[in-house]
């Protein structure tokens, strides 16, 4: 199998603090790369060096490929990215230019579903209420009267989009007794049968769901697409959770709502990012509020080198990509 001249760009720091050396070894095994060097800006990197590029192997804070920098790279015929969404880096320049492009975001659903199939079971259960009682009280409390209603048997969740995430969020609720509703602008109620849920629009979805779970893609006609009047459908006692993007739920509506305890959430992702020292939801008793955890953390990233360390390596056996990246699913996804 020949080595292809492989290129390392992402941001400072990326390279040492995420690509471990077995990773970096086993790159080396089906590239010809330097391991030791990032290219963090493509007009102040080693121009023969570009010149002699093949692939790029991209994470978090690559530079972005413009046609300028695509000029100073004549070689290059593809794009490897060891994370989520390329939006950040592949321009109009790049698919003009025939460079085939992959991603791992398949891989970074994987953490995020997990994530949201615990959030799903523990809301059921109250675990955040439950907690926040018994360290209250600090005694064994009654359970049956007082948890009365709770659980997870036949209990509605609805999946706002069959993004990558979103499906396999539905393959994990599969096993469980949930009875399940999907909102996508882009199935169809067959299509919806076949993920194990029932179709229906996104008014009707929220006004039924226990849990209402937000997958959907950031993009101009989704922002808000949970405003004030779809959050005032939630029934009493519902759970929103958020681990898609920030800008997706009217977070001050939302808020106005929390602070009466009529609802629940579990907000992995906020608008801004990170709230106000003073926003009540670092402190309201029916919010899980996490720092955008959801994705890959830890040796979680390990799965997206992985995934596409195999991209490269079936890239120099001549194979396609099993995670291509086409350019209209830029306009519909993450």
């Amino acid at each position: 199998m020949r080595r292809p001249h492989t290129v390392l760009a992402m941001g400072a720091g990326i390279h040492s603090r995420l690509l471990a050396d077995k990773a970096l070894d086993r790159l080396e095994s089906v590239a010809h790369v330097d391991t030791t060097t990032t290219v963090t800006d493509f007009t102040t990197a080693d121009a023969r060096q570009l010149a002699r590029t093949e692939v790029l192997f991209t994470h978090w804070g690559a530079p972005p490929l413009t046609e300028d920098v695509l000029h100073g790279m004549p070689r290059l015929r593809a794009a490897v990215h060891a994370a989520g969404s390329v939006k950040h880096h592949i321009t109009d320049a790049v698919w003009r230019h025939g460079i085939a492009v992959s991603s791992a975001a398949a891989a970074n659903a994987v953490p995020v579903a997990e994530f949201t199939l615990a959030a799903i079971l523990f809301a059921g259960k109250r675990v955040l209420d439950a907690a926040h009682t018994y360290a209250a009280t600090r005694t064994q409390p009654d359970l049956l009267p007082y948890y009365s209603g709770h659980g997870n048997y036949h209990r509605t969740v609805g999946i706002v989009g069959a993004s990558r995430i979103g499906r396999r969020v539905l393959d994990l609720l599969r096993p469980f007794d949930f009875d399940v509703l999907l909102y996508d602008p882009y199935l169809g109620p067959e299509q919806a049968r076949t993920l194990g849920a029932a179709q229906f629009g996104l008014d009707e979805l929220v006004r039924r769901s226990d849990v209402v779970s937000v997958h959907a893609p950031q993009l101009p006609e989704t922002h808000h697409m949970i405003d004030a009047r779809r959050i005032a459908l939630l029934k009493d006692g519902a759970t929103l959770i958020n681990t898609a993007r920030g800008s997706l739920v009217d977070t001050d509506a939302l808020t106005a709502h929390l602070v009466t305890g009529r609802i629940h959430a579990v907000l992995d992702v906020t608008e801004p990012e990170v709230p106000p020292a003073d926003s009540p939801l670092y402190s309201l008793p029916n919010v899980l509020l996490t720092p955008h955890i959801a994705g890959s953390l830890g040796n979680e990233l390990g799965r997206m080198t992985d995934w596409a360390i195999d991209e490269v390596a079936r890239y120099a056996q001549g194979l396609p990509f099993a995670h291509e990246v086409a350019p209209d699913e830029l306009t519909r996804s993450a």
